[in-house]
């Protein structure tokens, strides 16, 4: 290990920041590994005046509690579903106003704007603050985990192994194979309650929530599923 004069890691010694590394550190969550059947059912991009409260039909009848990664502005269009999903017992998150990819280098004034907007939003049609934050695309980096963990909140990816899709109509049967082939005890599935043109996740969740309901799994929201979370370092992934 190389020291500099400073006392501190040499540039080449620098840990890349990468999944292993906020993982371990706990700054951002991809899955949380535990023995038990629980899993976390994400849906983004709503609220969605006709694909939306299907899907809160669905959950309903299987018992099933959620996590909404909302877009600011698309609540602030349909504020009654936002109430609805947190009086129907689901759980709220942050998923900036824009739906703003940070694909590139963004100052962290303009992050903190899009989260604190939509937090605003949020605020205002359900009488509580969001403490869980979604970037569009899953586009992550330093400043963006450290700009949210400033406004207090805990940035949610997904379970990498099962990738849905769902938001590029790939069929109902390639959702529902994609999550039922790969679905492992404290998985964060990724689903969305908007999509370009007809929607095929309400058909897929018609199959996936009674098919994993026999399989003893229950649904669980994000905040539920980290209170599972095992305090031993996680595997680095290949």
């Amino acid at each position: 290990m190389l020291i500099g004069l400073s006392g501190n890691l040499s540039a080449a010694q620098t840990p890349k920041k990468n999944r292993f590394y906020y993982e371990k550190r706990g700054e951002v969550v991809w899955e949380v590994p535990t023995d038990e059947k629980v899993i976390a059912l994400t849906f983004d991009d709503g609220p969605d005046p006709e694909d939306t409260p299907q899907i809160l039909e669905l959950l309903k009848q299987y018992e099933a509690k959620a996590t909404f990664f909302i877009v600011g502005n698309k609540a602030e269009a349909y504020p009654e579903l936002v109430s609805r999903e947190i009086a129907e017992g689901h759980e709220l998150a942050n998923h900036t106003y824009h739906h703003t990819y940070f694909n590139r280098s963004f100052p962290e004034n303009k992050i903190s704007e899009e989260i604190s907007r939509a937090e605003e939003i949020i605020y205002k049609a359900s009488g509580q603050k969001s403490h869980l934050f979604r970037p569009p695309g899953g586009y992550y980096n330093e400043a963006l985990v450290q700009t949210a963990r400033k406004a207090g909140y805990t940035v949610v990816m997904w379970s990498w192994h099962i990738n849905t899709r769902d938001w590029a109509t790939p069929g109902v049967s390639k959702i529902t194979n994609t999550v039922l082939n790969n679905v492992k005890n404290g998985d964060i599935v990724l689903l969305h309650d908007w999509v370009e043109g007809k929607t095929q996740t309400v058909d897929a969740l018609k199959q996936i929530l009674p098919e994993l309901k026999n399989r003893g799994y229950r649904f669980v929201t994000i905040s539920e599923l980290l209170t599972y979370r095992k305090l031993s370092p996680v595997k680095q992934m290949d």
